[in-house]
C-alpha cells in the first residue's frame, strides 16, 4: 500500500492494518521528512486518544492529514503508533 499526497509517496508498506476501512501504516513506513507534529487531538471511544501530523510536500501543507494512537487502548493495540490518512491523501494498492 502507498499513501500519496501532492504527487509524492509519503508512506509505503506491505504490512498495513485495516481498521474501520482505514489502512494504518507501520511507523517505520512513513517518510518522516514530510510529517510535522500537530497540536490536534481527538478521542475514539474504543481506540483512545489520537494525535495528528500535518503533511508537508513541496511547500504545501495538509493540516492534520494523518493520525495515530501513541497509546492505543487494549482493544486497538495492533495499531498503536501506526499512521492512517484522510483529507485528500490517496491510499492505493
Amino acid at each position: 500500500m502507498k499513501a500519496i499526497w501532492n504527487g509524492t509517496v509519503i508512506a509505503e508498506s506491505n504490512d498495513t492494518v485495516v481498521v474501520e476501512g482505514n489502512h494504518y501504516f507501520p511507523p517505520n513506513s512513513i517518510n518522516k521528512e514530510y510529517f510535522k507534529e500537530s497540536d490536534t487531538h481527538s478521542t475514539c471511544p474504543w481506540k483512545g486518544l489520537a494525535s495528528y501530523y500535518t503533511v508537508e510536500v513541496n511547500g504545501q501543507q495538509n493540516n492534520d492529514a494523518a493520525w495515530y494512537y501513541p497509546q492505543a487502548s487494549d482493544l486497538a493495540k495492533q495499531i498503536e503508533g501506526y499512521v492512517a490518512f484522510w483529507n485528500g491523501v490517496e491510499v492505493v494498492d
